[in-house]
């Protein structure tokens, strides 16, 4: 099941069971996958940002989006042809259609 929700860096965690007050400043490095603290005493230490490489975390929008893109936007343009060849057809109609036609079919849901 897709829940959505923002993805929790277990790297902060991690890191703050180790050091706890001691630490001065954190930074995600995503190219990497860790989380690196800057100590009070100047020293630095990093904390992987995934509990285990096979583990599933839940899908976020960003994740859906980035995975499913073409079949989202194929869907967006099937959507948007259908909408435009229905809008012409109606105009289409409209036009070649004399008026007491167009008065019985705007009087049908009457009947």
């Amino acid at each position: 099941m897709i829940t959505l929700q923002r993805r929790q860096l277990v790297g902060h965690d991690i890191l703050l069971a180790r050091h706890g007050n001691h630490i001065c400043s954190m930074r995600v490095d995503r190219s990497n996958g860790t989380v690196v603290a800057l100590l009070d005493d100047g020293s630095v230490d990093t904390a992987p940002n995934t509990i285990s490489p096979g583990l599933r975390l839940p899908e976020t929008v960003g994740s859906t989006l980035r995975d499913d893109w073409k079949f989202l936007a194929a869907w967006g343009a099937a959507t948007a042809v259908l909408g435009t060849v229905m809008t012409m057809a109606a105009v289409a109609i409209g036009a070649t259609l004399d008026p007491s036609t167009l008065e019985m079919l705007a009087a049908y849901p009457a009947y």
